[in-house]
């Protein structure tokens, strides 16, 4: 039986770059620390919760060593993305934009 999100299965996290995960551990933590707070109020509801978002956290971290690590990778760029990069045109954008 697993726990957790099922927006936030191993399969799905593998398929978000690097900004959007982050992003997904930034609302993970925020929800939390509103668990923990209404836990401690005497306020929650499903104390099942707390561990479905700590085990959140935990994937979403996994997912991120996994790619420091190089054992997973994030998703290929969009095509025009990649031939920009290629070609150094997104590093030339970058300086004209500073």
């Amino acid at each position: 039986m697993a726990v957790g999100t099922k927006d936030l299965a191993p399969e799905q996290l593998r398929g978000l770059d690097d900004a959007r995960l982050a992003d997904e551990l930034k609302k993970a933590k925020e929800e939390l620390f509103n668990l923990r707070f209404q836990s401690a109020t005497g306020q929650l509801d499903n104390h099942g919760r707390l561990r479905a978002v700590k085990k959140d956290i935990a994937r979403i971290y996994t997912e991120m060593r996994e790619r420091e690590l190089g054992i997973g990778s994030a998703p290929a760029q969009p095509a025009g993305e990649a031939a920009a990069a290629a070609t150094g045109e997104g590093a030339k954008a970058q300086e004209e934009q500073v």
